[in-house]
Formats: structure tokens, C-alpha cells, sequence
């Protein structure tokens, strides 16, 4: 069963942003700057040869805590010029002050992005009513959809079903990345609204799939694009066996990209295949000899060895 990936196709609700998203790293120079031609050369490599439905700028793999607004437009705009015509660019926008997040929501649309990720407001722990206002302020100043990020283990707080359900009546509020790992929680949501999920954590994949889940926004999927991407297609044909496979597969690499933080595993790959990468800023460091070592041998296990 084939499908066709254009930009028109998924348009839906049913999966606003395509199957297979990727939270890119930004690349840095050697000194630390942005690398705006790496960025674009990273992105076309994510959307032509990982097969990318979507990327996402600015996130926490992204190193967001420690760029620039300016560095955030600009990475937007270039990859919106390089990619833009035939993958969707989501921008991460989410802060933990609801004006500050308001004003990055309208950078990024003014720079071409065509939605945005809103995370859960971080370490201030508002209660519910407060998320419910915070997303919601967020929505109501942009034109463009929205994808909530749950990720209660970063944020400190989880967004509760029903607050999810109550958000879903936003016209913009269209998709959520759950990294929550509750499909206990998922289900109700999913049961309740028509919210698009997509998994935020990559070896959830396939069971998210199964209650209702429409892809994955992937970090190992830097490596994984298009066996991950088959893996979501052989659900949706109904070859569960297939997809069954590619999970048991591919398992290494969606977990091992997180046994340390993941944008420092991400680089360090990226960089072994001669890819755009660059080191970390601070407080972040580059991996180590035997970081890398392991990283290679998850690598293999999956089948996509690394370059020596």
C-alpha cells in the first residue's frame, strides 16, 4: 500500500503535520555560532533522503535555552526558503511566561512557520486553569495551528485529560506531542476529542499507533527517518507484523539516542556521517570517546551503523 506525502495530503485533521516529524538539532560553527548553511543542508537531508513530513526548529533538541531570538528567526527563515515547499516547519515557541511565548508565536509566523509547538509551561507549575489559560492566550494571538507539548518529566506538570479535551475545542489547537508516556491518559484524550497525537518518544511509537496516534516527532529519527517512517506506513496498511519488526528492530537506536541527552548523541552521529552538526553550547558538552563508542554500537544493533 503506498500513500502519497504531499503537502496537500495530510492537510486534514486527521494528521495535520504529516506521520513522520523530526525536532532537528541546530547546527553550530566551530566557534559556537549558528550555521545557518549546515541548518538548511540538515534539513534538506531530513526532508529528501529521512523522508520527513515536517521538522521542528527551536525545540529543547534544538538547543532553544541557549539561542537568540534572532538566531531562532533567522534558522526559521532559512529553513523555511530551503524545505518549506515540501515539509512543514513547526517552530518551538513555548516558554514558561505567557507574553514572552505570545511574542516568539508571532516571530515565527511573520518568518513562514507553518505551526507551532507550545510546551508546557516549565518550573513556575501552574495548576491547570492556568495552563488552560496559557494555551489558550497562545492560540487566540496566532493564525497558525497548534501542536501542545506534554512533557510532564521536563515541565513539572502534565496536562490533565480533561484540560486536553477542553483545549481540543480550539480551532487551533489541532495536535499534541505526548511524551508523557501515559497510555492510560492518551487513550481517554484520544477516546474524547480529535486531537492528532504523536508520539514524543520514539520507542513509543508503535503502541501509540495502536490507540489512535498518528506519528512520531522522533529525535533517533535524525538516523531512523525511513525506517521509521515504514514502520508508521505498515501500521496504517494493516501489516502489523511488518511494523511489529521495524519496532523490535530499531529498538537500540530509539532508545540508546537518550542514554545521554539526546541533541549530544544526535551531533555526535550527525557528525560521524560527515553531516552539518557542530559541538553543543553550554551547559551542554560534547559526548565522549565512549559516549560515541556506544552510540555506534546502538547504531549497529539497529542495522544503520555509523561511518567509521
Amino acid at each position: 500500500m503506498t500513500h502519497d506525502h504531499s503537502a496537500a495530503s495530510d492537510r486534514g485533521a486527521s494528521r495535520p503535520f504529516g506521520r513522520l516529524i523530526t525536532a532537528m538539532v541546530t547546527p553550530f560553527t566551530a566557534d559556537g555560532s549558528l550555521d545557518l548553511d549546515g541548518s538548511v543542508r540538515l534539513a534538506q537531508h531530513l526532508v529528501d533522503e529521512q523522508g520527513n513530513d515536517a521538522l521542528v526548529l527551536n525545540g529543547t533538541a534544538g538547543e532553544s535555552p541557549t539561542t537568540s531570538e534572532a538566531e531562532k528567526e533567522a534558522l526559521i527563515r532559512a529553513v523555511v526558503e530551503a524545505v518549506g515547499d515540501r515539509a512543514r516547519v513547526i517552530a518551538g515557541v513555548g516558554t514558561n511566561d505567557t507574553r514572552h511565548t505570545i511574542e516568539l508565536a508571532a516571530q515565527a509566523e511573520k518568518a513562514g512557520a507553518h505551526g507551532l509547538l507550545v510546551v508546557t509551561p516549565y518550573y513556575n507549575k501552574p495548576p491547570q486553569s492556568g495552563l488552560l489559560r496559557h494555551f489558550t492566550a497562545v492560540a487566540d494571538a496566532s493564525g497558525l495551528p497548534i501542536m501542545l507539548y506534554d512533557i510532564p518529566h521536563r515541565a513539572g506538570v502534565a496536562i490533565a485529560t480533561d484540560t486536553l479535551v477542553e483545549l481540543a475545542g480550539h480551532d487551533r489547537i489541532v495536535a499534541v506531542k505526548d511524551a508523557k508516556g501515559d497510555l492510560f491518559a492518551t487513550a481517554a484524550v484520544l477516546s474524547r476529542c480529535d486531537l492528532a497525537y504523536y508520539s514524543g518518544e520514539d520507542a513509543l511509537t508503535l503502541p501509540f499507533l495502536s490507540i489512535g496516534a498518528v506519528g512520531v516527532v522522533g529525535t533517533s529519527t535524525h538516523f531512523t527517518g525511513v525506517q521509521t517512517k515504514q514502520l508508521i506506513e505498515a501500521y496504517e496498511a494493516g501489516d502489523n507484523a511488518t511494523a511489529l519488526a521495524l519496532h523490535r528492530r530499531l529498538l537500540p537506536l530509539f532508545t540508546g539516542i537518550f542514554r545521554t541527552q539526546g541533541t549530544i548523541l544526535v551531533k555526535a552521529g550527525l557528525a560521524a556521517q560527515g553531516l552539518p552538526a557542530g559541538p553543543v553550547r553550554s551547559p551542554l558538552v560534547d559526548a565522549t570517546a565512549d559516549e560515541l563508542a556506544q552510540l555506534r554500537a546502538d547504531c549497529a544493533a539497529a542495522g544503520l551503523p555509523l561511518p567509521e
